[in-house]
C-alpha cells in the first residue's frame, strides 16, 4: 500500500488554509496539521513529521523564513519546504531559498498546479518553476562568488557533472538537459543524484543557489 503524502500548511489567513486543504485533500494528500504563524509550524513539523510544508513567508510571531531555518536545522528527517508569497519577485524568495526551501509558489496558483508541486517536490523531482527560480536567484545573488566550503567543492565533481551543474542553473528541466546533452533522462537523474551527493545539498535548488554564489555561472551571463 502506497503510503500517503502528509502535508503541513502555515498561513495567516484562513481563506487560503481553507481553500488549499480542499484541493489538497480532494487529491488524497493528507494535511496533517495547520499553523497560523511560524512558531506553531515548526511545533506542527515537530509533532506530525510531514513529508512537505507549505510556509508562508510573512507571518505574525515567527515568520516563515525564521521557522523553515529552524526546521531545517539538525532534524534527521527533513521535510520539503514550499514558501508561499503573493509576489514573484518577493525580496524574501532568495533568503528563503538560501534557508532550505525546496521551492516557491504563488497563491493564486492553480489547484492542478499547487497538487503537482507538492508531489514533485517531495519526489526530489526538477525544481517547480526553472525559468522563475533562475530568475529569482539572478535578481537577488549578491556581491559576487563566495569559496565553497570543503564539503561542497565543484572540484569533486567530473567534467560533465559540472555542465549539468551549470544548465541547472539555467533553469532547465531533465527533458531539457537530456536533450542539451545528448543522454537519457535516466543518464541525466543519475548525474543530478551524483552532484546532490558529493556536494552535500539537499535538492536541486540549494544546487543552483550554489553555482551562482561559488561563480560556476554568472548571472549576467546570457545563456
Amino acid at each position: 500500500m502506497t503510503k500517503s503524502l502528509r502535508v503541513v500548511l502555515a498561513d495567516d489567513q484562513a481563506l487560503i488554509r481553507a481553500g488549499f486543504q480542499m484541493i489538497l485533500t480532494a487529491d488524497g494528500i493528507d494535511m496533517v496539521a495547520e499553523a497560523t504563524n511560524g512558531a506553531e509550524a515548526v511545533d506542527a513539523v515537530q509533532r506530525t513529521r510531514p513529508d512537505v510544508v507549505l510556509m508562508d513567508i510573512r507571518m505574525p510571531e515567527l515568520d516563515g523564513l525564521e521557522a523553515t531555518r529552524r526546521i531545517l536545522t539538525g532534524a534527521t528527517d527533513e521535510p520539503r519546504v514550499i514558501m508561499l508569497t503573493t509576489f514573484d519577485l518577493d525580496h524574501y524568495v532568495y533568503t528563503a531559498l538560501t534557508a532550505g526551501a525546496s521551492g516557491f509558489l504563488l497563491k493564486d496558483v492553480t489547484p492542478e498546479h499547487l497538487v503537482a508541486a507538492v508531489r514533485m517536490v517531495r519526489s526530489g523531482d526538477a525544481l517547480l518553476a526553472p525559468a522563475i527560480t533562475r530568475r529569482l536567484v539572478e535578481r537577488f545573488v549578491h556581491r559576487g562568488p563566495e569559496p565553497p566550503t570543503s564539503d561542497r567543492d565543484l572540484a569533486t565533481l567530473t567534467p560533465r557533472e559540472l555542465d549539468v551543474l551549470r544548465l541547472l542553473a539555467e533553469g532547465l528541466s531533465n527533458a531539457e538537459l537530456a536533450s542539451r546533452l545528448h543522454l537519457s533522462e535516466a543518464t541525466v537523474k543519475s548525474h543530478v543524484a551524483r552532484i546532490l551527493a558529493k556536494l552535500g545539498l539537499r535538492d536541486r535548488v540549494q544546487a543552483v543557489v550554489l553555482a551562482y554564489r561559488t561563480g560556476l555561472v554568472n548571472p549576467t551571463t546570457p545563456t
